[in-house]
This record gives structure tokens, C-alpha cells and sequence, in this order.
């Protein structure tokens, strides 16, 4: 069981913005045994924990609960509600008489919207929880090797947000400061706000994947010249200092196709930096593109050692990995389910020249 430590940083923040919301937080006493909410139950908010101690359990496989954690005085939950919009993903009791604030996640991320600071705390003490949480499972893989997975999956979270919560934490160094221009704050704010989505997109496609299925999505019509350029935007900030220039062989098609834009861009950018970790001394990630009658192509090649002769043909199945010393080998299988959900197929082959070349394609 996990005791979790008290979130300073993010209830002290929150404590502030329940101040300007006494006219839609409540705060409440519940009795000792008496449930919050239930696993399954619709997410609708984030809770305080004022006085007392509350009790967080889930079902395992649907039959046999686990209590997964304790929180005291000074500690919150049901934040992911604010991040995924899911049902509570599990049950809270109380295990002695409690007091509890609550505000709703309509009036949550207007706060967020409101206070950058609130929102890189939430992320903050969010991975750290995650952190403990993987550190708890690690521990008790010696005795099962089913623990042993969820911790892997928590391993994923962990290192997927290493380089989104690093340029959040860069933005709001950049907001801090006293003679920060406007601009720069409002440049600062858009990239925080792009980065906790794009957290927010990881946590729901790693979700899904325990599930086995995915949710249908409708696909919009997008600008895949727009999103090429956003994608090599956002990729320049994170491949800064690595020595590994990334670019474009040829200009991407300005045309429109059908995708879902946040998860298309999550492909590009999990190949890409999938790329940049092979070549640990520098080197060169060219993105090139290709159209048909019927179909668009982008292949991402590296000029790195290539794929290794005993994963590429399991290259896109859940925890393959080689070579990379954090990988743990979701992302590609995760990268194969969003590309199949946009109606095509990604494909990984050496280049003769040398490097690896990872491609998908997808229908106009």
C-alpha cells in the first residue's frame, strides 16, 4: 500500500483559486466507511482532502479489490477526471470521519486556463504520484509477474513525460520572470497548454491500450502541411542540444486529410524522438513524403546503427524494445493502433544505406 505524501505545492495553489470559487466549491464531511465514489462512476471533479483520511481501492480483473494507496490531510484525488474525462478509475472510502472540499471539472480547468503555475503543479505532483506508484509495483513484482507489467506501463508514463513537463517547466521559468514581455507569456502559456494535452492524449491511448480496444473516434479533416509544421516545431525544443539535426527532405503535401490530429502527432513525434535516442553522439533524422492516387506516405529515416536482426520482426508488438536504455516498448505497438484506428499501416525497414526507416501510410 502507498502512502502518498501530501501535494504542498498544488493544494496550496488550489487553496488560492478555491478563494475566488466559494460560490461553486462545497466542502463536506463524509463518515468513517462511507464511499466518495465508486470505480466506474462518472468523473466529474477534483477533491481536497481538509481533515481525516481517506482509502483508494480498485477491483484487479474484476473480482478481488486492492487497496492502492492512503491520503491524509493536505493531499488530493480524482484529478484525473480533469485530465481524461473517464469514468473514476477507482473506489474512495472513508476510513475515518472526513472532511473533504470538492470543485467540479468545468470550474477546475477554468482555473487551470486561468493560472499557468496551477496547471504545471498539477502536472508535477500528478507524474510524482505516478513515480510512487511505479517505485510501490516495482517492489512487488517478485511476486507476480502480472504487478510486474503495470509496473512497465508506469515506467512508460514516467519517461513519455519527460520532455513535455521539462518545456513546461521551461514556459514557466520564462512566465516567472519580472520583466517578461507579453508576448512571451502568451507564447509560454500556448505551449503549456499544447503540452498538457499532449500528456493528457498519452495517459488516454495508454489507457485504452490495457483495454484491448479502442474508443471510435471521428476523424476531421486536418491541414497535414500544418501539422507536419507543428510537429517540427515542437520538435526542435526537444532535440535542442543533442547535436541531431532533424528536417524535412522534401516539403510535406498541403493538402487535407482525415485524422485525428493530437494522435497523429503523437506518431511523428514518438518516431522521432525514438530517432534522436539511437544517436547518442549526433547525427541526422530526415522526414521525407510521398503521395499516390489514393494514399500519402511519410517515412522518418535515421542515421543511426539500424533496426537489430532479433526484434525487427516483432518490432511493433507490445514490449519489444532494444537498444534504448529507458524503453520499455509501447510505444511503437502504440504508434501501429493509432495509424490501423486512421485506416492504414506502418511498416520499419533498414536502409541499405544505412539507419532505420520507419513509415506509414495513410489514405487521402
Amino acid at each position: 500500500m502507498t502512502e502518498l505524501k501530501p501535494a504542498a505545492g498544488f493544494v496550496q495553489l488550489l487553496a488560492a483559486e478555491l478563494q475566488n470559487l466559494k460560490s461553486t466549491a462545497a466542502t463536506f464531511a463524509v463518515r468513517a466507511g462511507d464511499v466518495v465514489f465508486r470505480q466506474g462512476d462518472p468523473g466529474n471533479g477534483v477533491y481536497v482532502v481538509e481533515s481525516g483520511t481517506v482509502e483508494i481501492s480498485a477491483l484487479v480483473q474484476g473480482q478481488q479489490r486492492r487497496v492502492l494507496s492512503q491520503l491524509g490531510a493536505g493531499t488530493f484525488f480524482g484529478e484525473m477526471a480533469v485530465l481524461d474525462e473517464q469514468p473514476r478509475s477507482a473506489t474512495v472510502t472513508a476510513l475515518v470521519d472526513t472532511s473533504l472540499s470538492f470543485i467540479g471539472s468545468t470550474e477546475m480547468r477554468g482555473a487551470l486556463a486561468k493560472s499557468p503555475e496551477l496547471m504545471f503543479s498539477l502536472v508535477r505532483e500528478f507524474s510524482e504520484r505516478m513515480r510512487q506508484f511505479d517505485q510501490r509495483f516495482l517492489q512487488e513484482v517478485v511476486q507476480a509477474e502480472r504487478l510486474g507489467m503495470i509496473g512497465r506501463f508506469a515506467q512508460t508514463i514516467v519517461h513519455d513525460f519527460k520532455n513535455p513537463l521539462n518545456m513546461i517547466g521551461f514556459a514557466a521559468d520564462a512566465m516567472a520572470t519580472d520583466d517578461a514581455p507579453p508576448e512571451l507569456r502568451t507564447e509560454a502559456k500556448k505551449i503549456i497548454r499544447t503540452q498538457v494535452d499532449r500528456m493528457a492524449t498519452m495517459i488516454t491511448e495508454l489507457l485504452e491500450f490495457t483495454r484491448g480496444t479502442g474508443r471510435h473516434r471521428e476523424l476531421q479533416p486536418i491541414s497535414y502541411h500544418a501539422l507536419v509544421h507543428d510537429v517540427m516545431r515542437e520538435i526542435s525544443a526537444e532535440s535542442r542540444g543533442r547535436h541531431v539535426t532533424v528536417e524535412c527532405v522534401n516539403q510535406p503535401p498541403d493538402i487535407t486529410i482525415p485524422a485525428d490530429s493530437p494522435r497523429l502527432m503523437r506518431v511523428f513525434l514518438n518516431l522521432i524522438n525514438n530517432a534522436i535516442e539511437m544517436l547518442p553522439n549526433g547525427g541526422r533524422v530526415a522526414l521525407r513524403f510521398s503521395t499516390d492516387d489514393s494514399h500519402l506516405t511519410t517515412e522518418i529515416a535515421d542515421t543511426g546503427p539500424g533496426i537489430a536482426p532479433e526484434v525487427e520482426a516483432s518490432l511493433f508488438e507490445p514490449f519489444t524494445t532494444h537498444g534504448k536504455e529507458n524503453g520499455t516498448g509501447l510505444g511503437l505497438s502504440i504508434c501501429r493502433r493509432i495509424i490501423e484506428d486512421h485506416h492504414g499501416s506502418i511498416y520499419a525497414r533498414n536502409d541499405p544505406g544505412g539507419g532505420a526507416v520507419f513509415g506509414f501510410r495513410l489514405p487521402m
